[in-house]
């Protein structure tokens, strides 16, 4: 079938996957760090938001990470309208076989783009909750598999709350990591303007070539899962979640599966830097992305200026690092 089907080594598959970051580049500028962090997602089999300012290219992302990787992508534009049934599908009744048929809706994709997804009720939102925990879609009784891998991106505006409705603490704990897009450097705005003043077309990706695909994550998941990580380090992990549950800034702290989600994104970490094991700085590097969304500030806490980086930036300043 080609080189697609030929089983890749874990060191094919880093290298592989190491070039996506060049390849995204050629449409997006300076948002390497973004790349990594879905990178990591699919690695983990794990979802991530994206959060940022409208024009900092969240679509155009996805879209190009899904061409380099050769995998099917789909998009859903979440408004106040938009049914349950649009995103997953529903059943269709067929008048010349006299029965009813289950019509795929785009969740049935390799990479789902949720756009605004905070800009849809929360009934809507919730349907998604099943394709993102149990990757099954369920109508009338009937269970479908989704594909695999299957990634759901949502983003979300974080400067217009008028007509949105904010994502409840277990949709948010479904997401395993949430990635800040920011705005360009100057530097980095110039060569996004130079290139639009070159003619290029962000719906146009024919430049964009596939360097890597499901057999490189197949193996890098595998490498990933067996990768070695220290009692100590699995110490550490925990003690920095049950630190943000006695935070006095925090009236939500990290769960359990927040400990978890963070062990396996240092793990992805450290096998993308290209070592066998894990050490605090993978764990420390991965910590807010990992989770920024799975803890909540106190009213009187979020009037007084404090962040949710920033309080976990004071997790990692007073949790011991193990040596």
């Amino acid at each position: 079938m080609g080189a697609a089907a030929r089983p890749a080594g874990a060191a094919e598959a880093r290298q592989g996957l190491a070039a996506l970051r060049g390849e995204v580049a050629k449409a997006v500028v300076g948002q390497d760090a973004v790349v990594t962090g879905l990178v990591i997602a699919l690695l983990c089999r794990g979802h991530v938001l994206l959060e940022g300012v409208p024009g900092v290219a969240k679509t155009l992302l996805v879209r190009t990470l899904s061409r380099a990787l050769d995998l099917e992508f789909k998009r859903v534009q979440f408004t106040p309208d938009l049914m349950p049934g649009d995103v997953t599908g529903s059943l269709v009744f067929d008048a010349r076989a006299s029965e009813f048929e289950f019509r795929r809706g785009p969740v049935f994709a390799n990479l789902l783009l949720a756009d605004e997804i905070n800009r849809t009720p929360p009934k809507t939102q919730a349907s998604l909750l099943e394709a993102m925990e149990e990757r099954q879609v369920s109508v009338d009784g009937t269970s479908y598999a989704l594909p695999d891998p299957f990634v759901v991106c949502a983003t979300q505006n974080p400067i217009e709350y008028e007509g949105t409705y904010p994502l409840p603490e277990a949709q948010l704990d479904r997401f395993l990591l949430k990635l800040t897009v920011p705005l360009p450097t100057r530097e980095e705005e110039i060569g996004v303007v130079q290139r639009h003043a070159l003619g290029f077309d962000p719906r146009d990706l024919a430049d964009i070539n596939p360097v890597a695909g499901v057999t490189e994550l197949n193996a890098g998941r595998d490498a990933v899962r067996t990768l070695h990580v220290d009692p100590k380090i699995i110490a550490y992990v925990v003690d920095l979640c049950r630190a943000t549950r006695e935070s006095p800034s925090l009236q939500l702290g990290a769960s359990p599966r927040g400990a978890t989600a963070l062990l396996n994104t240092a793990r992805a970490w450290a096998w993308l830097s290209g070592r066998d094991y894990v050490t605090p700085d993978d764990v420390k590097a991965l910590a807010r992305p990992t989770l920024r969304h799975r803890v909540q500030l106190r009213p009187e806490a979020e009037l007084e200026g404090a962040t949710s980086d920033g309080v976990l930036d004071g997790v990692l300043a007073t949790v011991p690092t193990p040596r």
